[in-house]
């Protein structure tokens, strides 16, 4: 049993004001309690804040180089500590250890070495005629992290702002808060100034919603749900601080009528599989041509029954959802797809065979899904995909778009100049083609629904800087000269 009862507030480990209570973490694969949290109140979040301002005076004036040897320093402790990490993140959320390990652990490195290296050459400093623009870092910073990526998703937002001079208040997800703890270890030991980075606990209506209002928090960096975004932008309103989402998707995958078909379907149904579906940007509409309808189900049955799911600390590829108020959601949707009509390839309600405990998911594939229904329209974060047929490509985009959500979408064909005519098209903020790699320098984030702003790369680093102008920072006459 994890036993984490203390915040990490001006560079220690500190003990919550009075009235916190305390919650149990769940370890989703028994559904017994793996450790155990105290639950912040707006009094910890007033210290946090209290002291990333102080803070703030000195860290924000830090040279390039210093915050490069810094950022150089929390990679060598992270790598010391990955291990750990990746086995946390199968304990406390479920990913099975073969994702947990060469994603789920590997994503928060990969994020500090990409802050770093962009900071290098990064220009905060330009001069037009007589005027220079500057960009500076915008103050204190909330982040309200989610569960399903829970280091990936903390990383891309501490890493920039560490790299831009920025101070911070982290709430991690109380469901899945070891990795937060491990990572605010490695910060402490690469030595990150006292203030500089601080850690609550607890609940979003409570600590989140005491982030999201704080008069001295500058911007509020928020990832999870719409429903919660919502409430988060409402909380930041009267203090007209920056708001930053990265919101919820159903995102398209369509999958041209040319060669290469049984693979793009096996690789789209794959792409919702990993991590049990809880992907914000996961593929989970796949479109297909209407007359090939029959040949992706075959392919697609085939695949999710290959993702069989199991122990995440075994061989499974597959773990279960992550608590047992996501696994009651995703079975009522499941309930809905077959109430509305959609026919059901392979899963279905209830665990799969053999698993009596745990928030274990059965790998689900709807066919002949029309974009009507709930399963093509809400996101279930689950394991679920749904097949719509396509008549033209026209249909397809039209549908593919005809979503609130924008956060990613998917086209998959051997004709790249149509493929890239498709993607031109569709409304989402970042287009994968054909299964292309992961790359950390493209920016994350949505369009409508999926939020405001991007992570990753050097457009995160916008998110965490003001713009500055000085005119006559050079006198008219050398100016001229």
């Amino acid at each position: 049993m994890r036993d984490y009862m203390k915040f990490y507030i001006d560079g220690a480990w500190v003990d919550p004001a009075p009235g916190a209570g305390s919650a149990d973490v769940i370890n989703p694969a028994t559904e017994e309690p793996a450790g155990r949290i105290a639950m912040g109140t707006a009094a910890d979040v007033d210290a946090a804040v209290a002291a990333a301002k102080a803070a703030f005076t000195t860290f924000s004036r830090t040279s390039r180089e210093d915050r490069i040897a810094l950022l150089g320093a929390i990679m060598g402790e992270y790598q010391k500590r990955q291990d750990e990490m990746a086995a946390a993140i199968t304990e406390e959320m479920g990913a099975p250890a073969w994702l947990s390990s060469s994603a789920q652990a590997a994503l928060g490195m990969a994020h500090f070495n990409t802050a770093m290296e962009v900071l290098k050459g990064y220009n905060f400093h330009e001069e037009r005629g007589t005027t220079a623009i500057v960009r500076e870092p915008i103050g204190v910073c909330g982040f309200i992290t989610p569960w399903n990526w829970p280091v990936n998703q903390m990383a891309c937002k501490i890493a920039p702002a560490l790299a831009t001079g920025c101070t911070m208040v982290l709430k991690p997800s109380e469901i899945a808060p070891f990795s937060g703890y491990l990572l605010a270890e490695i910060l402490h030991a690469a030595g990150v100034p006292k203030g500089v980075f601080n850690l609550v606990n607890g609940d979003g209506p409570t600590v989140g919603s005491a982030i999201s209002k704080h008069p001295d928090v500058d911007m509020v960096s928020f990832t999870g749900s719409t429903r919660a975004g919502i409430a988060v932008a409402r909380d930041a309103a009267p203090t007209v601080k920056r708001v930053h989402q990265e919101l919820g998707g159903k995102s398209p995958n369509i999958l041209l009528d040319d060669d290469g078909f049984a693979d793009a379907v096996s690789r789209g149904v794959s792409g919702v599989m990993m991590n049990s579906g809880q992907s914000c940007n996961a593929p989970t509409r796949m479109f297909v041509p209407a007359a090939r309808m029959d040949e992706a189900i075959g392919v697609a049955r085939a695949t999710a029954e290959g993702w069989a799911p199991g122990d995440p600390n075994g061989n499974a590829k597959m773990g279960p959802v992550v608590s047992e108020t996501q696994f009651d959601k995703i079975q009522d949707l499941i309930q809905k797809g077959i109430d509305e009509g959609a026919e059901l390839i392979t899963g279905g309600v209830g665990r799969p065979d053999g698993l009596e405990k745990g928030y274990y998911v059965k790998p689900t594939i709807f066919a002949n899904v029309n974009n009507e229904m709930a399963i093509a329209k809400e996101e279930i974060f689950g394991p679920v995909v749904s097949i719509l047929g396509y008549d033209n490509l026209d249909q397809a985009i039209d549908e593919g778009n005809d979503t609130e959500y924008g956060l990613a979408a998917y086209v998959q064909g051997t004709d790249m100049e149509k493929v890239r005519e498709v993607a031109s098209k569709l409304r989402a903020g970042q287009v994968n083609i054909n299964g292309a790699d992961i790359d950390f320098m493209a920016p994350f984030g949505g369009y409508k629904m999926s939020g405001n702003g991007r992570e990753w790369g050097d457009h995160a680093f916008g998110e965490f800087l003001e713009t500055k102008a000085v005119l006559g920072y050079q006198p008219r006459q050398q100016a001229a000269a």
